[in-house]
């Protein structure tokens, strides 16, 4: 069953255990899909759907963020709980030293010596870890193997 499959069998089964908070995060999924499907005229994959997740969820954090700062918390604990129903469409993540060890192989593959082979070993790690890390933990991983 592809990823997508399991989305809208996740809908259906919200739908029929009225779960509303849960519906509504999972229709927006699915439309963000349908919107990608459609500008670039293509049918997503798995790979394609885990980089809509993930910027969705990024969206959600900033949101959570803003809203705390604001001092709303009803609104933030509405976006934590869409948070929590877009993650368990993620991939299991790797931990940070399993980035790193990644981001080192690479570096050394590469015979990068600096920041300015940053864009080249970002590319070549993107490429490998898209849908397991979070890439701002990557680009932090990244810029700390090319300063030593």
């Amino acid at each position: 069953m592809s990823l997508k499959d399991r989305i809208t069998e996740d809908m259906k089964a919200a739908m029929r255990a009225k779960e509303a908070d849960k519906l509504v995060t999972i229709r927006g999924l699915l439309a963000a899909i349908k919107q990608k499907e459609v500008d670039e005229r293509i049918v997503v994959d798995d790979v394609a759907l885990v980089a809509i997740v993930d910027k969705l969820i990024k969206q959600r954090k900033d949101s959570i963020q803003q809203f705390t700062a604001g001092g709303r918390p009803d609104l933030a604990e509405k976006e934590t709980v869409e948070l929590a129903v877009l993650e368990a469409y993620l991939p299991q993540r790797m931990s940070s030293e399993e980035v790193q060890t990644a981001v080192n192989a690479i570096v050394a593959d590469l015979g990068a010596k600096g920041p300015a082979d940053m864009g080249r070993v970002m590319a070549a790690v993107k490429a490998q870890v898209t849908g397991k890390a979070e890439m701002a933990m990557v680009s932090a991983a990244v810029k700390q193997a090319l300063q030593q």
